[in-house]
């Protein structure tokens, strides 16, 4: 059994897992070559857990979600592995049983909820419609349901706002606008794609105190997506850190930000800023950039940017290392030795965050 396969398990191996996913891939035939968006992704989420899948943008963190919740489907994707949403696999699923399971067992916080939601309908029946999908109740009994909600989510005069239209509401509202028509049916798995994106940092701070009040109300295991690790630091259990389509470091929050084992995942803390000590240098920004999903580098892909491949030999550049357990219930892929990563750690990389 390999260390993703290990990672994940099956859903009889792990009864108290809501959510398995199991060496997911999500490829995309383009005229220029095959992308690999997501390739051999595994995880597992139990209810009332945070996962956070962290990453640049092009990681592929939101493409795994959004095969999650089925949303590939009818187009060129081709997916593999497998996903079993509380002991039921979605990855074989009929795209109508998909359907059915969105909203009202799984839903999603849109990134951009101005493009997510439809500019000619109002908030109020956006909220309705997808309320009434999955509840056989009249329009009044959804109206009152929709108006409940914004109240619960902060909007201001809700029994008016309803009858608003998206661009009526600020960017803050409409956040808390779409977290209201995702709770709609009480999902029992939130996810929430890169949800503070261009929002205040006093909207942020509501906008996450939002989703931590109201998984503590419905008890639901959510999955936060970002690039932001002070969202993760300040919401998830868990920690995924993907890199060009892959799984990289994947353990417990605590583990990887008090001891971080993977170079790339070295690199994010050291750009991230740090408000609880005094910081005499510039922040440390990783060199280069990520690589294109269609020409994968060779062996690590992270390599030609880790500053420790010397340290290794030729393995970096020609051999694909595989994701392995490095302490319980952490694990990650790279070629450096425990000792390597212990003494590069101790000497290079906590004097500077």
């Amino acid at each position: 059994m390999t260390g993703t396969e290990d990672m994940a398990g099956t859903a009889r191996d792990r009864p108290e897992d809501f959510l398995t996913v199991r060496d997911l891939r999500v490829h995309f035939p383009t005229d220029d070559g095959l992308v690999r968006a997501v390739d051999g992704v595994s995880f597992r989420l139990q209810r009332g857990r945070t996962l956070g899948i962290v990453g640049e943008s092009g990681s592929g963190k939101s493409v795994a979600s959004l095969a999650v919740m089925g949303l590939h489907s009818g187009g060129p994707a081709r997916i593999s592995g497998e996903i079993w949403l509380d002991g039921e696999e979605l990855v074989g699923a009929s795209a109508e049983r998909v359907r059915r399971l969105r909203g009202a067992k799984m839903a999603m916080i849109f990134q951009d909820p101005l493009s997510a939601m439809h500019p000619f309908y109002t908030v109020g029946a956006q909220i309705i419609e997808a309320y009434r999908i999955h509840n056989d109740v009249r329009r009044s009994v959804a109206r009152a349901h929709a108006i409940d909600l914004l109240a619960r989510v902060g909007i201001p005069e809700p029994a008016s706002r309803v009858d608003d239209y998206p661009h009526q509401f600020s960017g803050g509202m409409r956040q808390r606008a779409m977290i209201a028509m995702a709770l709609s049916c009480d999902p029992e798995l939130l996810i929430a794609d890169e949800p503070t994106t261009a929002l205040d940092v006093t909207v942020q701070a509501q906008i996450l105190d939002l989703i931590r009040e109201l998984q503590a109300e419905f008890h639901s295991a959510v999955i936060i997506i970002t690039h932001d690790l002070g969202v993760v630091a300040e919401l998830a259990d868990d920690v995924l850190v993907m890199y060009a389509g892959k799984p990289v470091e994947y353990g417990s929050a605590t583990d990887l930000f008090d001891l971080p084992q993977h170079p790339y995942t070295w690199g994010l803390l050291g750009s991230m800023p740090r408000l609880d000590r005094d910081r005499s240098e510039r922040l440390l920004p990783i060199p280069g950039t990520p690589p294109s999903l269609i020409t994968v580098p060779p062996g690590c892909a992270f390599h030609p940017r880790c500053g420790h491949t010397d340290a290794v030999g030729t393995a970096c550049r020609e051999k694909v290392p595989e994701l392995t357990e490095v302490a319980p219930e952490h694990r990650i892929a790279c070629h450096l030795g425990a000792a390597q990563r212990e003494r590069i750690w101790r000497t290079e990389i906590a004097p500077k965050l």
